[in-house]
């Protein structure tokens, strides 16, 4: 059997803070090293402040672009009032992706215990954009790339893994279409 060829996927990376800058947004910088040092590829990356309609309308335009197949939101996933980021963006999920916040939350368990409780980490499909929402620390951004999304962002991982699927991601578009 042939080896599969790597396929590098291109990704946007948004921190959601209100203090961080570019110079000291370490999660931001996490994601960045872990998603290039796999052999994708960053097409953007940005802050922006723990706001809902802000939050939504960076992911919302990176999600129409189609350079962009996945994005990474790091940051307002707690409980405070101003944790905001899964509130703005589940919304917006065609089809959320349950699995990968109890997986998140397994792999963390192993990591920090019962404090995972403390983490909305949530994740979906929005215009066909694998939309991943994650906590703003540098450790929980690590893990979810190390545990989760690193392999199933390799196309060569087996059973099955995300690159396989996006060219079906609009599928059903294409069937309305048919039937119109």
């Amino acid at each position: 059997m042939p080896e599969l060829p790597f396929i590098p996927v291109r990704f946007a990376v948004l921190t959601v803070s209100d203090t961080r800058t570019p110079s000291d947004d370490k999660s931001g910088q996490t994601l960045a090293e872990r998603i290039t040092g796999a052999g994708h590829e960053i097409a953007d990356r940005a802050i922006a402040p723990d706001q809902a309609e802000r939050i939504r309308s960076v992911v919302e335009a990176w999600c129409a672009d189609p350079r962009i197949d996945a994005v990474i939101t790091t940051g307002g996933t707690g409980f405070t009032g101003r944790d905001v980021t899964p509130e703005a963006l589940e919304p917006l999920f065609e089809k959320r992706m349950d699995g990968f916040a109890q997986v998140f939350h397994k792999v963390s368990y192993d990591v920090i215990g019962t404090s995972t409780i403390q983490s909305r980490a949530t994740a979906g499909l929005i215009a066909q954009t694998f939309v991943f929402v994650l906590p703003g620390s540098p450790g929980a951004c690590r893990d979810a790339w190390d545990h989760i999304l690193k392999d199933q962002f390799d196309y060569r991982h087996k059973p099955c893994n995300f690159v396989e699927i996006m060219p079906r991601l609009d599928e059903h578009l294409k069937r309305g279409a048919e039937s119109v």
